[in-house]
Formats: structure tokens, C-alpha cells, sequence
């Protein structure tokens, strides 16, 4: 076996998580650091670059090693990845460092590589397919915040403040989650939380953050519906498209068992079997590292 150390790092919009290793796959470390994508990011900005180094010097120092480890070949995915950098790159102590979108990394680490579809659902949504006999690959959805991203904790906060906003301007204000949703965020009136949100005050991960309360809200379900039927529908188009049926659910909003449970119920509606996840994003990350430098 190869000396060599390799890392994955998934870096997703409101956390990101390394792991570290040997060519055999096996897993010496892991760490966390904060957001890593470069939505609405500047030239001078360091989310990315930081967000990456710290992750990985965190999982360093869980594996034991030494700060200055070297690395053959790190892997990142990173949410909303086009190919370019719009702030400052990655700085790792790596010969080779690969960037990508985080959807490679998951369907990497969920179904080992092989063929079939990986829904993410976190702050966002994208839906990632990979076809049999082929390196064919094909992403669905993920469209950002502002075009698209149905079904994700952004787009599920957002679509229940704007309810709450248009029964406020209408005379009949949905005074029990209008409530707990100032409290939540220590404000005094939802016109608090949209000047905080523009003035970048309340961040996109930190509105994302109350998704689990307005999936517990009677109010809300018809937004959740809304958000499992877009999910099942971007499967819908994988499988047409001849993606191998079977589906892996990956991201934040599937630790809510009942989510959970009504997307997959969804998907298999369509014919489609939903599989556990076999490793995380960060580990199909990692993997990818191994394969990349030919281990």
C-alpha cells in the first residue's frame, strides 16, 4: 500500500467537512469548518480558500498527523462550483488539488462510483446523475437561491416568510409562526428580518437554519409538498433520460425523518429504488483523490 496521503473535502454552503487518508480508502481523520461557496462572493473574498484549509487542517489533527502533512492529491467539491474561482483559490498543502461541484462527490461517495442518481438537499438542491456504460454525467436543478433550489431549507424559509408577509399586508397575520420565527432570530417584526437579510446581517445558511420548524408547521406543508414533488421530478427526468434507476438522498433536510420519508416515497412512486448512502460526500471526495493520482 502507498504512503501517500489523499483528502476529500465537500464544501457545502453553510459547513464543510474533510476527510483524510491512504490510498486504500481507509479514513485517518476528519474535520469541519464553516461555508465554503462563493455565492455573491468578491474578488478579495477567502470564504472558499479558508473554508478548505481549515476543514482539512481540522481532520490533520484529528488523524494525528503532523501540521504540515503533504498530500498527493486533494479533492474538493464545493456547492455551486462552475469551474472558475471568483475569490481567492485554494491554498493546500497538496501536488495536485482538484476543484469541482459538490454533485460529483456525492454520487461518488453514495453509490461508489457506480451508475445511478444522488439528490442533495441542503441549504440547496441539485440532483446528479451518472449513466451506465458511459462517463456520461448530467446535473438537474441546482439553479442557485434566486432561480431555483425548490425543496432546499433556503427556499422552504424563504417561500414560509413570504406567506407570512403576504397575510400580514392582507389583514390576517399567521401570528403563531410570524412569532417563533421573530423570536428565532431576536427581531420584532419580519420587516427586521428582511432588512437584516439585505444588509447581510441573517445570512443565507442562518435563514436555512430554521427549515426544521417550518416543516413541523401546519401552515407550511403545502411548501414541503411543493419541495418533494420538484425533488421526485428532477428524478423523473434523470430516469428519462436513461440514468440508472436507483437513487441515493444525501444533505441537511433528510435528517428530517418525515422529509425524508415523503421525497423517497415520492421517487419510488416513479418506479425508481431509493438505496442508502454508502459513504459521504467528503469520503467520495477523497476516493476521487485516490482515482485521480491512479492508486
Amino acid at each position: 500500500m502507498s504512503d501517500k496521503l489523499f483528502a476529500g473535502i465537500d464544501g457545502g454552503q453553510s459547513s464543510t467537512r474533510a476527510v483524510v487518508g491512504k490510498s486504500d480508502g481507509q479514513v485517518l481523520g476528519r474535520g469541519a469548518a464553516g461555508g465554503a461557496d462563493e455565492v455573491g462572493a468578491t474578488a478579495h473574498s477567502t470564504r472558499l480558500r479558508d473554508a478548505l484549509r481549515d476543514a482539512l487542517a481540522a481532520a490533520v489533527a484529528n488523524a494525528g498527523l503532523p501540521a504540515d502533512a503533504q498530500f498527493d492529491t486533494v479533492v474538493a467539491g464545493v456547492s455551486g462550483f462552475d469551474g472558475a474561482h471568483v475569490g481567492r483559490p485554494p491554498e493546500l498543502p497538496a501536488r495536485e488539488t482538484i476543484v469541482l461541484h459538490d454533485a460529483p462527490i456525492a454520487l461518488a461517495g453514495a453509490l461508489d462510483g457506480e451508475a445511478g442518481i444522488v439528490v442533495i438537499a441542503g441549504t440547496g438542491t441539485v440532483a446528479y446523475a451518472k449513466y451506465a456504460d458511459s462517463d456520461n454525467a448530467r446535473t438537474y436543478g441546482g439553479w442557485g437561491y434566486l432561480f431555483g433550489d425548490e425543496g432546499s431549507a433556503f427556499w422552504l424559509v424563504r417561500e414560509a416568510l413570504t406567506q407570512m408577509m403576504r397575510h400580514e399586508d392582507d389583514g390576517r397575520a399567521l401570528d403563531a409562526p410570524a412569532n417563533a420565527i421573530r423570536a428565532y432570530f431576536g427581531v420584532e417584526s419580519l420587516r427586521e428580518i428582511v432588512s437584516a437579510t439585505h444588509a447581510g446581517r441573517l445570512t443565507r445558511d442562518r435563514l436555512a437554519s430554521y427549515a426544521p420548524s417550518v416543516l413541523k408547521a401546519a401552515p407550511f406543508d403545502h411548501l414541503a409538498r411543493r419541495g418533494v414533488q420538484r425533488l421526485a421530478e428532477l428524478v423523473g427526468a434523470a430516469v428519462r433520460d436513461g440514468a440508472e434507476p436507483r437513487v441515493a438522498l444525501i444533505g441537511g433536510m433528510f435528517a428530517n425523518a418525515d422529509y425524508r420519508e415523503r421525497v423517497g416515497a415520492a421517487i419510488e412512486r416513479l418506479g425508481v429504488r431509493v438505496v442508502p448512502a454508502r459513504r459521504p460526500p467528503a469520503e467520495g471526495a477523497m476516493l476521487l483523490a485516490i482515482r485521480a493520482a491512479g492508486e
